[in-house]
């Protein structure tokens, strides 16, 4: 059983994360999109190696990278919805994300890897072609997560992609020198 995460990561747009050493605060949200290709990309990597030890949790209550893979598919999906919401709308909130409980609705550890693969790719690049579309008067349209706390395309772009780079991170994936950090 994996424990549920219940900490507030929004501190990661004030601060450097200490595990994965993304700094938000120095992140440009322009440069999101090319983070969230390279990501991708590495994602992809992580995908290729034998579907046994993409399945093989490190511990009970870790998730395996197959699992980390479907959960980063399933938020480029999410985020690229959400930030439809926030240039369509004024002021969206978004509907809560269990995601402990999507990976167990969903099955994520008995996903096809190459299935997998091919969808985080494809909306990485969906959402990264959105993102790049984000005219300069609209980076601070807002939207609000269901717990109330407060983003501007700008910080959500931010916030977003310090999920997919510290996956990698959890997976032993990260190249520091490719994400320019650390």
């Amino acid at each position: 059983m994996i424990t549920p995460d219940t900490k507030d990561w929004t501190w990661v747009l004030d601060r450097p994360c200490p595990e994965c050493g993304f700094v938000a605060a120095e992140t440009r949200a322009q440069d999101v999109p090319a983070l969230v290709r390279k990501s991708a990309v590495r994602w992809v990597q992580v995908l290729a190696d034998e579907p046994e030890r993409l399945r093989a949790r490190p511990r009970p209550d870790v998730w395996s990278a197959l699992e980390y893979a479907c959960h980063v598919r399933d938020v480029f999906r999410l985020y690229d919805e959400r930030l439809d919401l926030m240039l369509t709308q004024d002021g969206p909130t978004f509907a809560n994300w269990d995601q402990d409980e999507t990976a167990v609705a969903e099955r994520y550890g008995e996903q096809d890897p190459l299935q997998v693969a091919a969808e985080l790719s494809a909306w990485g690049e969906t959402l990264a072609e959105h993102l790049d579309e984000v005219g300069e008067g609209r980076w601070q349209r807002t939207g609000f997560r269901s717990d109330g706390a407060a983003f501007t395309v700008d910080t959500f772009a931010r916030y977003f992609v310090h999920d997919v780079i510290h996956h990698l991170y959890d997976v032993g994936a990260l190249d520091r020198s490719a994400e320019g950090r650390g």
